[in-house]
């Protein structure tokens, strides 16, 4: 494809598999490493990411500092500069929890809807993806960038990207080691496209992506 003639683009790459996010835990700033799963599928992301930029040299690529973000932009072929705003929701008491834990105590307990006791608030994430926004937006008349993070964070940035409340990131499931492309039409905010499956998930063992 070409993007010679269109406004730049906002790519997200999820990172790729731990063994936490393949057990459904949240993951928030434990620095886990990928899984050789997670590796593969990372590779994977940079001649999809190469057709996404359609041989133009990104503006711009900033990563969450978390290894499992560093490593997925390294292998994908990304030379990316790391930015603390887009480290994962601080799950606080539930970290390395699965929902279905926290339910126990909190019966029908959310990431979306309920707390996170000792973490963050979705407005204080809110918070800090705005400012990335606010960085990127005016580097999109120049060319596209890059955000390589984690799922939730991603999601609220989805979600601010179209003007959303960040509790409507709930709506934007994303798997990992996928990219999702935010873009604008007749200078609307809008979804171009969303959790692109990883090039490698037809050829390695799948399993539930759980955020």
């Amino acid at each position: 494809m070409t993007n010679a003639t269109r406004a730049g683009q906002l790519i997200l790459v999820r990172h790729g598999e731990t063994e936490w996010s393949a057990n459904g835990r949240h993951t928030g700033r434990t620095d886990l490493p990928l899984t050789p799963r997670g590796k593969a599928h990372a590779v994977a992301l940079a001649p999809l990411l190469a057709d996404l930029l359609g041989g133009r040299p990104p503006a711009l690529v900033l990563t969450s500092p978390l290894r499992r973000a560093a490593d997925t932009a390294e292998l994908a072929d990304l030379t990316a500069e790391p930015e603390p705003a887009l480290y994962e929701v601080d799950y606080g008491a539930y970290e390395g929890l699965t929902t279905p834990e926290i339910r126990v105590d909190t019966p029908g307990w959310t990431v979306w809807t309920g707390d996170l006791p000792d973490g963050e608030t979705l407005s204080q994430v809110a918070e800090r993806v705005d400012h990335v926004l606010a960085r990127v937006r005016p580097l999109l008349a120049g060319g596209d960038v890059v955000l390589v993070a984690h799922g939730h964070v991603l999601r609220i940035l989805a979600a601010r990207w179209l003007g959303l409340p960040p509790s409507e990131g709930r709506l934007l499931a994303l798997g990992t080691a996928t990219v999702s492309v935010l873009g604008t039409e007749h200078e609307t905010s809008v979804l171009v496209r969303w959790n692109l499956p990883n090039p490698a998930a037809a050829t390695t063992p799948t399993q539930k992506e759980r955020a």
